[in-house]
């Protein structure tokens, strides 16, 4: 049995969206330490990872470690239904997952049915990366929106103080060069110059979740999948995507 309790119903809205952004269902594993999911999206091209300590829970009261497997489509709409200052409460109640917000002077408790998931990824890839770049979220978000004008892939390069995106189809090409340091680009550490391309409809899903004013970090490897890590509060949530190669 398990109860965990958040004093902010939103926040953990935000969280559950950075997941079911990829993946329609999956199991959170409910340890002394906190929560964690792990899975591959259904096309098997991309991972996410999320992980949240148990001292982001305003109560965290567990007796064994659990797992919850879920449909996140319906508990991400159960959560849209939270109101400001609302606090929310989970727990086991009998085979279900019940969700439970109070407000001031009101509760309302939804369940549902806890299911088998297929097994979730074990082990993130393991990839010797050859360039880092933290850049602002809402920098991303607007080099990402730049990208699908013309494509619906984006290409990464990095060289040593620079970190150049392109973008290409048939209405044309863009390219956008951002300096270490600058405005867009916080910080770009290079070991190798570094270039992949990736699909834009994923990444853009992948940072929908990001906070605004954050900081988002990429890692990249020539033709290697792409690390995507940011923070949700003290919740933490890491994406991998794998290149597109052209035929």
């Amino acid at each position: 049995m398990f109860e965990l309790k958040i004093d902010d119903a939103r926040y953990w809205k935000t969280c559950v969206d950075s997941i079911v952004s990829l993946i329609d269902e999956g199991s959170f594993n409910i340890t002394k330490e906190g929560i964690s999911l792990k899975a591959m999206d259904p096309s098997g091209i991309s991972m996410v990872s999320f992980s949240m300590p148990n001292k982001a829970f305003s109560k965290y009261e567990l007796d064994k470690t659990a797992t919850v497997g879920l449909n996140l489509e319906n508990l991400s709409k159960i959560l849209a239904s939270s109101r400001n200052n609302e606090q929310l409460v989970m727990k086991e109640s009998g085979n279900k997952f019940s969700i439970e917000f109070i407000g001031a002077n009101s509760r309302r408790r939804y369940k549902l049915p806890m299911i088998d998931v297929k097994k979730d990824a074990d082990k993130e890839p393991k990839v010797e990366f050859d360039a880092h770049v933290e850049l602002k979220s809402d920098s991303l978000k607007e080099i990402l929106k730049d990208a699908t004008l013309l494509s619906t892939y984006i290409g990464f390069k990095t060289e040593k103080d620079s970190f150049l995106v392109l973008a290409k189809g048939d209405a044309g090409e863009l390219e956008e060069e951002h300096m270490n340091n600058a405005e867009v680009v916080k910080k770009i550490t290079v070991s190798k110059s570094s270039s992949a391309t990736f699909n834009l409809d994923y990444l853009d899903r992948m940072i929908s979740a990001s906070p605004p004013n954050s900081s988002i970090n990429l890692s990249i490897k020539t033709e290697e999948p792409i690390k995507i890590e940011y923070k949700i509060g003290d919740a933490s949530v890491t994406y991998y995507l794998a290149p597109y190669m052209e035929s």
